[in-house]
């Protein structure tokens, strides 16, 4: 038993851990208890150096160091005060007014919303709470399918997942050792073409169901003409000038993303005080909120740390590595495994424990099979936006479930009495959506130029115009094989080490 515990210890340290999970324990604790039980066993053992422990505290100080995750409570401070000011509920009652007239109006309304959420808030609790409390009231007023209206919102919020500036993104990059500036280039493109995708699958659904999504009737339509574009623009430009103050800078350069989310937050504050939206209530559930979110995030991080030192010491990412590079088919196999994978345990982590857990053991495999780790970490993060939406316990589906009505009420508009929504239609109406995500998984490995165009931009300097100069030492004019003074030198023009050492003193 012994031997076959030395012999299998990393892959036994890593069962242990799903063990914790499944058994519901926090990630945090878990991590960290795993790691330390597995450390003194491994002391115990003969298989684990005692030296690694001493390393533990440095580890926990260069988490509290690292300025790119400065960046996360900014962003979930600028999401939730643009989401307490109310800028969602223009966005949604006025492009719900510019699409309504069209067959399934107001779905693309919140798809549209849901992008531009996600490009100022980068927190999908908020977008999905706010357009599920604004939205889904009219969407149900006005005959849309339940599961269709469910769907749409739960999906719609998760692309604050993709779309920069996406908390996961940041995670990823710093797992991964990479510029957050870089993956946000690089998530770009795959987060519009989503939102493309999502708004296909509806247009499909008005073809083929066209009662599934109407279009608003002539009564509802309170703005037109002039009156509407005029409101459109008005509710339009702060957040394209937020989103330009914030990922405009990152992408130029100007600024790290720590300093485009501090930008952002402020940006956000000034749009509130606009608003005249700014009081004790919000600034105080913004800041709690905030403050909640870092240290769970910190935790984990922390906890992923005190696993990875046992997990490294007794040689489980050599275990890992072997296990992922040795599959048939080379890097389409690995990719293939890689996405199966972390589609199955999004079923039971979200994307924070999978970015802590699951990413470190995977990028060391990934770049040793000459993968472009940015390529790899936006293809990942596309997968992991389905634990949002996994039935039965994704995340952004209880969002939905807490702020969607559970049984008939009587509709303050039309007085009519309306059906709730029941949490099987929540559940039906996200597996489209899942089945989207992964078709865009697909389309990332198919089509890597969606994401590899960050690399186009380039350092803006050219390679042939650097001369490298190397200064006279004293040695004279270096010749191959001899010196300027008759001395032998290497192939640099230096002289050789001396082939003697002085006594040793006695």
């Amino acid at each position: 038993m012994v031997e076959f515990f030395t012999h299998n210890m990393a892959p036994i340290m890593f069962a242990a851990l799903v063990i914790f999970l499944l058994m519901g324990y926090p990630v945090a604790f878990s991590l960290a208890a795993n790691g330390l039980l597995f450390a003194f066993i491994g002391i115990e053992l003969g298989l684990f150096a005692p030296d690694f422990l001493q390393a533990l505290p440095f580890r926990v100080l260069g988490v509290m160091n690292n300025e790119t995750l400065l960046a996360i409570p900014f962003f979930t401070f600028m999401g939730l005060i643009l989401e307490r000011s109310g800028m969602a509920e223009d966005l949604l009652d006025t492009i719900g007014q510019l699409f309504g007239p069209a067959r399934g109006g107001l779905a693309y309304a919140v798809i549209f919303v849901g992008a531009l959420l996600a490009a100022t808030t980068g927190v999908v609790a908020a977008s999905v709470i706010s357009m599920g409390l604004i939205s889904l009231p009219i969407m149900l007023r006005y005959g849309y399918d339940r599961r269709l209206a469910a769907g749409v919102i739960a999906a719609s919020g998760t692309l604050a997942q993709i779309i920069p500036p996406s908390l996961v993104l940041i995670v990823m990059a710093d797992q991964l050792g990479k510029s957050v500036g870089d993956m946000y280039h690089g998530a770009l493109v795959p987060g519009l073409v989503l939102t493309a995708l999502y708004a296909g699958y509806v247009f499909l659904v008005t073809m083929i169901k066209p009662e599934f999504a109407p279009a608003l009737p002539p009564e509802a339509r309170s703005l037109r003409g002039a009156a509407l574009l005029g409101r459109v623009l008005f509710v339009l430009i702060p957040p394209l000038v937020l989103i330009g103050l914030v990922l405009g800078t990152i992408f130029i350069g100007v600024a790290t993303p720590t300093e485009g989310g501090a930008m952002g937050a402020f940006g956000a504050l000034v749009l509130a005080g606009l608003k005249r939206k700014i009081n004790m209530p919000l600034m105080l559930h913004a800041l709690d909120s905030t403050a909640k979110l870092s240290t769970f995030v910190i935790f984990i991080l922390i906890g992923a740390r005190v696993f990875s030192l046992t997990f490294y010491g007794v040689e489980g990412d050599k275990w890992v590595q072997g296990l992922l590079t040795g599959l048939p088919g080379g890097q389409v196999g690995f990719l293939i495994v890689v996405n199966i994978l972390v589609f199955v345990l999004a079923f039971f982590l979200d994307f924070f424990e999978l970015a802590f857990i699951i990413v470190p053991l995977l990028g060391p495999a990934a770049a040793a099979l000459g993968i472009d780790l940015i390529w790899f970490g936006v293809m990942l993060g596309v997968n992991m936006q389905t634990s949002f939406m996994h039935p039965p316990f994704g995340f952004s589906l209880f969002y939905l479930r807490s702020v969607a009505p559970r049984s008939s009420y009587i509709d303050k508009i039309t007085k009519r009495r309306t059906e709730g929504v029941t949490t099987a239609q929540i559940y039906w109406g996200a597996i489209p959506f899942v089945v989207i995500q992964c078709i865009m998984v697909a389309l990332v490995i198919a089509f890597p130029q969606m994401v590899t165009h960050y690399k186009k931009a380039g350092s803006g300097v050219d390679p042939s115009t650097i001369k490298i100069e190397i200064p006279d030492m004293g040695y004279g004019d270096p010749a191959p094989g001899g010196g300027g003074n008759g001395q032998k030198t290497d192939d640099f023009g230096m002289p050789p080490p001396p082939d003697f050492l002085p006594p040793a003193p006695k």
